[in-house]
């Protein structure tokens, strides 16, 4: 056994921007792509060091630097379930106010589906609500663009694996953006991490914990006793699986590769064992180490990955390094499809492309966090439309608060009545709890209703409008509840652009035109004066089963997305 000589540290650092320990509304940073030949830049984050060991910034350290931060200390506990322990614990970052959180990214071959939205809205969510709480967070997700899978598709498609790969690593930050996942702090690529990668393996085989065979490098899991701590699984159980093929040259089934050597026609690197490339698992390990150090906080993907992806990540880096430690192992629930989890190898799988050219982005992420994030959660229709019909209402009703607080931007007193304020601050408290308590999403969503209920009963009734302090109620209304939209990333950049982009799509799903809609609104109409009340029903029903509602008011009728008529039927048979 070879003695451990050096461990990996962070290479880099930065300071972020900061987010105040307040709810408030964020804005959406977006990455520009016009050159088709950019490579990712190296940035930099903090470390999860020691205090005595931490990073200069222009000769500065982080605590000097503390009296210009604005998050201050974080300002509740929150507990998150650790996969390791298999447990909820307490969350207590290594150092003070700052948590390190890697994510492992996509492997870009493709375009990514709704069971990748899942992870990353999660981990987004996660980022979002530790900012909230006024921790400052060093977030790397990385891209696989050096894979077996990249490399068959490149063939397939007659294209340079790393130009192919570029492309769906574009189309994926697209694809967040849509879905208002703020960009991490870094996001490396494999391919520009090489000489790490090859540094990392060069540490496990010094170590006494891989041997070469040929050209490749096998880590070898027998020497490695902890192997099985995070999934639970002893060693005679494992057997080569996803991404660890059968090879008679390992001196056990479960060894993985570090090291693959050059094979015609792939892409490769040199290395001290000649031109190749490395295996999956030990990408991560390096870029990890690379950006937060051998030990830091927080390590998340889809529950897929806890073996053999996370299981052969611990082994590897422990290996490279023993005092290499993860704080918390967090992992996500499948999105299903009759029952079974969606991906691309099973071909049961709906892109986020295909899913938001139907659905608002918005109404994917309001589905995607309607289930806690370690639940399965089942992808259907009738939950989309579902989803799609509560953020319209969420919207109409703060668009009317928009509405009617332009005409009352001056004189507002500052005192709300009791009544208002224990809506408030019970809302606030179901917030807080919630989102302490393990991101309890769906909680949180469900404690909207109330504040809803009562800015539309202030705004459109006849009690409501004769209270005295109507307006402020308003205003303190749907200031929490904006502020509490933009922690969970939900809040659009106007609730009337949003708005009719979710009637825009409703007409689409529908199959019908705005312009088919008022013909039929005017046809209902004549028929009611007609008192053809058989008709007026008959055209409401037909519109109500493509999902476009009728309301009738003295101001005449308009109409709205809706869940059309046979899904809210089979909504029922299914309860």
């Amino acid at each position: 056994m070879g003695t451990l000589l050096k461990c990996y540290k962070p290479l880099f650092s930065i300071r972020f921007s900061s987010f105040p320990n307040s709810l408030h509304s964020v804005q959406l940073r977006t990455h520009s792509f016009n050159n088709p030949k950019r490579r990712n830049p190296i940035r930099r984050c903090f470390s999860s060091l020691s205090p005595s060991s931490r990073p200069l910034i222009n000769g500065t350290t982080l605590d000097k630097m503390d009296g210009n931060r604005q998050p201050g200390s974080p300002s509740s506990e929150m507990w998150l379930h650790n996969t390791m322990s298999k447990k909820k614990e307490l969350f207590k970052p290594k150092v003070e106010d700052k948590v390190g959180m890697y994510v492992c990214g996509v492997t870009a071959y493709d375009l990514s589906h709704i069971g990748h939205a899942r992870v990353y809205v999660t981990f987004d969510v996660l980022y979002r609500y530790l900012k909230h709480l006024g921790y400052e967070v060093c977030y790397v997700r990385n891209f696989t663009d050096v894979d077996d899978k990249i490399i068959a598709r490149a063939n397939e498609l007659a294209e340079d694996p790393i130009s192919l790969s570029r492309r769906y690593c574009d189309e994926f930050i697209q694809d967040m953006v849509h879905l208002q996942c703020l960009p991490p702090s870094v996001e490396p690529r494999v391919s520009d991490h090489m000489p790490h990668i090859i540094d990392m393996i060069k540490q496990i085989v010094d170590n006494g914990y891989a041997y070469r065979v040929e050209g490749d490098v096998f880590f070898s899991v027998e020497n490695f006793p902890e192997y099985g701590q995070l999934s639970g699984r002893k060693l005679e159980d494992n057997r080569a699986g996803e991404r660890v093929a059968v090879d008679s040259r390992k001196r056990n089934p479960a060894d993985f590769a570090l090291w693959k050597s050059a094979k015609e026609g792939e892409p490769f690197w040199e290395s001290p064992w000649g031109p190749g490339r490395p295996g999956w698992h030990i990408e991560c390990s390096a870029m990890s180490a690379a950006y937060l150090g051998y030990s830091f906080d927080i390590h998340g993907g889809g529950m897929d990955l806890v073996f053999p992806h996370h299981e052969n990540e611990i082994a590897q880096s422990c290996a490279a390094c023993k005092q290499s430690n993860v704080s918390y192992w967090i992992h996500n629930g499948f999105v299903t499809v009759d029952s079974e989890k969606m991906s691309k190898s099973l071909g049961n799988f709906f892109t986020i492309r295909e899913v938001i050219n139907l659905y608002h982005p918005l109404a994917l992420r309001l589905f995607l966090m309607g289930t806690h994030y370690r639940s399965p959660i089942n992808y259907s229709d009738v939950l989309l439309e579902s989803a799609s019909e509560r953020i319209f209402y969420i919207y109409q009703t703060l668009h009317d608060c928009e509405n009617v607080l332009s005409q009352h931007d001056k004189g507002l007193q500052e005192s709300i009545p009791p009544e208002t304020l224990n809506v408030i601050n019970k809302f606030h408290n179901d917030f807080s709890t919630s989102m302490s308590d393990d991101l309890h999403t769906p909680v949180v969503l469900a404690a909207l209703s109330d504040p809803l209920k009562t800015i539309n009963d202030l705004l459109h009734t006849r009690k409501g409008k004769k209270q005295a302090t109507r307006i402020e109620s308003v205003a303190a209304l749907e200031k929490i509840i904006r502020n509490v939209l933009s922690v969970l990333g939900l809040m659009p950049t106007s609730y009337s652009e949003a708005l009719q982009q979710l009637r825009e799509m409703a007409l689409k799903r529908a199959k019908l035109t705005e312009d088919k809609i008022l013909q039929k609104i005017e046809e209902r109409s004549e028929a009611r004066k007609n008192k053809d009340y058989k008709k007026s029903d008959a055209i409401r029903k037909d519109l109500a089963v493509v999902g476009i509602a009728l309301m009738d008011s003295p101001d005449g009728t308009s109409w709205r997305p809706a869940i059309p008529l046979p899904l809210q039927e089979q909504q029922v048979a299914a309860t």
